[in-house]
């Protein structure tokens, strides 16, 4: 198989600091590739070396000349003075310039009849309608529609959009795309996803993404403090190659194990589609398991911050309403929060979700309705555009500005320096100036300053962007023993999964349901109709008052019994766990039985899960 592209003996530093030398990676025809590795490992420079944006200091780039690379920046520039039309259209491409005639004549409300004649009779000759058809949906789907618009007066969000269609449009031979999913809604990026898949592209990206990286990709390639390790498979292989190559790294293992083991777990489980994992990969899994329980653990510290006293009233929207100009945002929505409330919300790009955090953290008024804010609720808001470093200073003085000192939950009181090593800031970085930081490691500090503030109610929008999946693996863990009340704004259906158990949805036209359940299992239900209810005071009062209403007598005795029983499984599961670390490396026998009993329990406990999660629904 010939290679397309390939970097050979590839060296590239910033500020003295060399990313990485003597790098070499081969891509071949109909390869998708996913570039992974923490933030400041050198994926975007990789990417940009790649595409032939800059040279590299060392080492050289090889591919064929007549070979096209088309490339998606993180943050395109666009030519001074352009409109939309301009950019989209090819000045090479006839029978793009032909559509770009045809598109600006059809949005004119009054069109010479005679032109538009001609254009209908040339795009015939040159089988053009078919690529007008492509060009429409893709213009569509990213959501551009007045191609006569000037560059200038688009958003980020926007001109990341545009940027996309005009790659998309084009089909190059290679696409090397750097967060393609960013501003994208959920639809879109689903819809992004069947695309790349379709045909025999050649793709080298990098992704926050989970679900996308598993759906799309068919090789990763993790950058790793310099080197490259090639994995020949999706996501879910990674993680699992990943865990083995770790387990024979004995610095870095201890700090990983969990969090690869949770995650792994993770995408067996969800979405329901992605139940058909075979026996032998997770059998696998569970080897590797029993492998690395004869290691010693070192005492694991775990990212939970201490939260403010949270009070019985949270938050109460009564009837609320907002309109801008003609449109419609919100329309008679009323919601009483509780405690352990875990939000989603969920609804395409410009459907009200901004406006309704704004409404709720107070920095909007509602034109209608009332916002009841409890006096115990302390917000942490982490919204895009929230950054304001000074980049001379340094990164833990911008930690230390917030406290020198950090209380656990556990009572326990950590250091600045500590709690920036638990976010993946080893102290190197902790002195470094802000400016050496990448775009994501500014996003984790930015983070890490909500995070720091105590918050019992904690709104994360858009959190996942240009983050790493390392810190979002160090952020899903805090999250997971958060108390208060979460609420997420996300384009990323793995975090809404993991994260969420209950869906606000932004319907459009000032709709907003409630959907119980994550963002699977809601999209699962549009299939497989099931009921979203419009929130009542009466409904809300009955689900915090009786939750347990539809059990009959028998499912609420049969609920009360399988609590014990995995209370039972659990502390079997941890007697085998400190046994089976006391064993002898060398008693292979007893390893053995070990791990059966151990398989077998944990396959006893899915079950019974399975069975407390249908009643607790209930």
């Amino acid at each position: 198989m010939s290679t397309l592209i390939a970097a050979e003996g590839l060296g590239h530093a910033y500020h003295n600091e060399w990313l990485f030398k003597n790098l070499t990676l081969g891509i071949n025809p109909g390869q998708r590739v996913a570039l992974v590795g923490i933030n400041g490992a050198g994926k975007s420079t990789l990417l940009k070396l790649l595409a032939e944006r800059f040279s590299p200091l060392e080492g050289k780039i090889v591919k064929n000349k007549s070979v096209k690379i088309g490339f998606l920046d993180q943050e395109p520039s666009f030519p001074d003075g352009f409109s939309i039309s301009d950019f989209i259209f090819s000045l090479e491409n006839k029978q793009q310039q032909l559509i770009k005639e045809y598109e600006e004549l059809i949005e004119d409300p009054d069109p010479d009849e005679k032109k538009l004649n001609r254009l209908y009779e040339e795009l015939s000759e040159h089988n053009a309608w078919e690529y007008e058809h492509q060009i429409k949906t893709i213009l569509s789907r990213m959501g551009i529609n007045h191609l006569q618009q000037k560059i200038a007066t688009l958003s980020g969000g926007q001109k990341k959009r545009l940027a996309l269609a005009k790659l998309l449009i084009e089909d190059p031979e290679i696409y090397v795309l750097d967060e393609p999913t960013n501003h994208l809604d959920i639809d879109t990026i689903e819809w992004l996803e069947k695309l790349l898949t379709t045909g025999n592209k050649t793709i080298l990206l990098v992704t926050h993404d989970r679900y996308f990286l598993d759906n799309v990709c068919n090789t990763i390639v993790e950058l790793d403090r310099g080197k490259t390790y090639n994995y020949n498979g999706n996501y879910a292989y990674f993680l699992e190659k990943k865990a083995e190559r770790e387990a024979s790294d004995e610095s870095t293992f201890q700090k990983n194990k969990n969090l690869l083991k949770k995650e792994l777990e993770w995408m067996r489980r969800m979405p329901a589609a992605r139940t058909t994992k075979s026996k032998s990969r997770i059998d696998a899994f569970y080897d590797l398991e029993e492998k690395t329980k004869q290691r010693t653990d070192n005492q694991k510290v775990t990212l939970n911050v201490k939260m403010s006293r949270q009070g019985n009233k949270i938050l109460e929207l009564h009837h609320i309403g907002q309109t801008f100009g003609d449109k419609k945002i919100i329309n008679d929505f009323s919601y009483t929060f509780k405690r352990g409330d875990r939000i989603g919300l969920a609804g395409k790009n410009g459907t009200g979700k901004s406006t309704l955090l704004n409404i709720i953290t107070g920095s909007l008024k509602p034109e209608r309705g009332q916002v009841d804010i409890g006096e115990t609720t302390v917000y942490g808001y982490y919204k895009q555009g929230g950054l304001s470093f000074n980049d001379k200073d340094r990164v833990i003085d911008i930690v230390k500005s917030v406290a020198e000192y950090i209380k656990m939950a556990d009572g326990q009181t950590i250091s600045a320096s500590a709690l920036l090593t638990l976010f993946l800031f080893p102290p190197k970085k902790q002195h470094g100036m802000v400016e050496k930081l990448s775009g994501g490691e500014k996003k984790r500090l930015h983070l890490m300053k909500v995070l720091m503030q105590n918050p019992n109610f904690l709104i994360l929008d858009e959190p996942t962007n240009d983050l790493d999946i390392d810190t979002l693996n160090v952020l899903e863990e805090f999250l997971d023993n958060f108390p208060g009340v979460l609420m997420l704004v996300s384009h990323d259906r793995y975090l809404l999964d993991k994260m969420s158990d209950q869906l606000f949805i932004m319907e459009g036209e000032g709709k907003v349901s409630i959907y119980n359940g994550n963002y699977s299992e809601y999209r699962l239900s549009l299939d497989q109709p099931r009921p979203v209810v419009a929130p009542t005071k009466n409904q809300e009062l009955e689900k915090s008052v009786s939750p347990t209403k539809k059990l009959s007598f028998k499912e609420q005795q049969e609920l009360t019994a399988i609590e014990q029983n995995i209370a039972e499984l659990e502390g079997k599961l941890n007697q085998l766990n400190q046994e089976m670390n006391t064993t002898a490396p060398s008693d292979y026998q007893k390893i053995q039985s070990l791990s059966d009993e151990i398989n077998d329990l944990n396959i006893a406990l899915e079950k019974t899960m399975d069975r407390w999660v249908i009643l607790s629904e209930k």
